[in-house]
């Protein structure tokens, strides 16, 4: 096994890109080996560490379909649905509440 290459934050190069980077650029991995590492340094906790691929090997994001989309509104849908009230609230709802902020705000007063 070898080891792979480290290289420090923004100093990587050129042709060498991180997940993100390729799905900015409408890219995927497609299924290729990780060719090195890139460090970010913490003071904290050890170096943030992000994988690099190579940009000349990466393949075109495959298009969403339809089945696909649709499932992703129903998901979204959901997290937007409270469970106290049954109701859309507009926005996701936080999971530290677990319900539309009303919702928390009626239960808050009622316990009180």
């Amino acid at each position: 096994m070898s080891t792979l290459p480290v290289y420090r934050w923004r100093l990587a190069p050129d042709g060498l890109a991180t997940r993100r980077q390729l799905r900015a650029a409408g890219l995927r991995p497609g299924g290729q080996d990780v060719v090195a590492q890139l460090e970010r340094p913490r003071r904290r906790r050890g170096p943030l560490v992000a994988y690099l691929y190579l940009v000349e090997r990466a393949l075109p994001v495959r298009p969403m379909s339809p089945a696909r989309r649709a499932a992703l509104a129903r998901a979204n849908a959901a997290r937007r649905r409270c469970p106290a009230c049954r109701a859309d609230a507009g926005y996701v709802i936080p999971a530290s509440l677990g319900m539309c902020v009303p919702c928390h705000d009626f239960t808050e007063q009622r316990a009180a």
